[in-house]
């Protein structure tokens, strides 16, 4: 009986993080969209690893690539640069450091400023405090 309990709190200990990770719905109530300004989006907001960035918008019209930071000023993306297009992207946050993410539609990210940077933080060790 004990080793199925520790065999279960292993395996819960190992699930935990990807069960409870926090889903990031980039824009808001806005989605993934043209002319809205993800900077002023994200500024204030905390990324931390093992969250997730989700963005939403309708399949078709937009896509999600993963630049660098020169891809992200000016709005290219390298040619082996994986371009997401479900409608519903999840991008897991696995590691520290800068971020960058453009539509790769039309002008969008040129001219519609659909381009977002971000800072991923290590997850905290501590827990939260107790209301």
């Amino acid at each position: 009986m004990a080793s199925t309990q520790f065999f279960f709190f292993a395996i819960l200990a190992i699930l935990a993080p990807s069960i409870l990770a926090k889903e990031i719905k980039v824009g808001d109530d806005k989605g993934w969209t043209i002319n809205f300004d993800y900077q002023a989006w994200a500024k204030g907001k905390e990324f931390v690893v093992s969250e997730k960035l989700v963005f939403i918008y309708p399949q078709g019209d937009h896509n999600v690539i993963k630049v660098d930071g020169s891809g992200f000023q000016q709005c290219v993306a390298s040619a082996n640069a994986e371009t997401l297009t479900t409608e519903n992207d999840v991008i897991n946050l696995t590691s520290t450091g800068k971020k960058w993410y453009i539509c790769g539609v039309s002008k969008h990210c040129e001219s519609g400023n659909q381009k977002l940077a971000i800072t991923v933080a290590a997850e905290s060790s501590s827990s939260p405090p107790l209301a």
